[in-house]
């Protein structure tokens, strides 16, 4: 299960369902808990559709483009490091994408075009969790049998974080009332941190690919 844990692991830290929570209930304050309940499937159907894509799509277009999967790794993984240390040390983020989210939401439209944008894209799954994706699909092994391991795990990976954003959507009510807007904060920073290395991980293991590439040592002419 270490592909499963990575997956869901990374994919959770960066989605973040319990800050995104309070921003979903911010936003969708003066709705009726019906509405409230569709939009948070939705979006959990949204969500999974955009991560499965990444992890089992986005390796291969990368690769049409020649980009190497060593090289993927080490760029998602500095973009990934770079947004934990933003959530880590910056500003207070679930008060900005609140803000972004707000002036985003249409007067007039139904649930399903709602959950898309802004609640699924780019609250839920932003370009940061498009790149862990892709991230984790870039590390398929090359068997038949790994492969259909490798499918399994993620799929439940991601088939987990698609019910936890949809829980903590639904139950984004309670969430407010229990957590408190300190524990939201607490939350965050802790799941940055782990995002942030996270990050160091994937990027040290694409440079080790590259660095094992490079000759040792150059004969001499003589």
């Amino acid at each position: 299960m270490t592909t499963f844990l990575l997956a869901f692991t990374a994919l959770f830290s960066i989605v973040n369902p319990l800050s995104s929570a309070f921003i979903f209930y911010t936003v969708t304050a003066g709705f009726d808990a019906r509405l409230r309940s569709k939009l948070a499937r939705w979006v959990a159907i949204y969500a999974f559709a955009i991560v499965s894509v990444s992890l089992y799509v986005g390796a291969y277009v990368l690769s049409f483009f020649g980009v190497s999967v060593p090289v993927l790794r080490v760029a998602g993984g500095i973009v990934i490091a770079m947004s934990g240390w933003r959530m880590l040390t910056g500003p207070d983020a679930t008060e900005e994408r609140r803000n972004e989210t707000t002036t985003a939401v249409p007067n007039q439209a139904t649930p399903s075009r709602m959950a898309f944008y802004p609640f699924t894209m780019p609250l839920t799954t932003g370009p940061g969790t498009i790149s862990v994706a892709i991230s984790i699909g870039a590390n398929r092994p090359n068997n038949v049998a790994g492969v259909i391991e490798f499918f399994g795990e993620t799929v439940l990976a991601v088939a987990l974080l698609a019910v936890t954003i949809y829980l903590s959507y639904r139950q984004s009510a309670r969430l407010v009332k229990a957590i408190g807007p300190t524990g939201t904060i607490v939350v965050v920073r802790l799941t940055a941190f782990l995002l942030f290395c996270i990050g160091i991980q994937i990027a040290w293991s694409g440079a080790f690919q590259l660095l094992s590439t490079l000759p040792f040592a150059i004969p001499s002419e003589r």
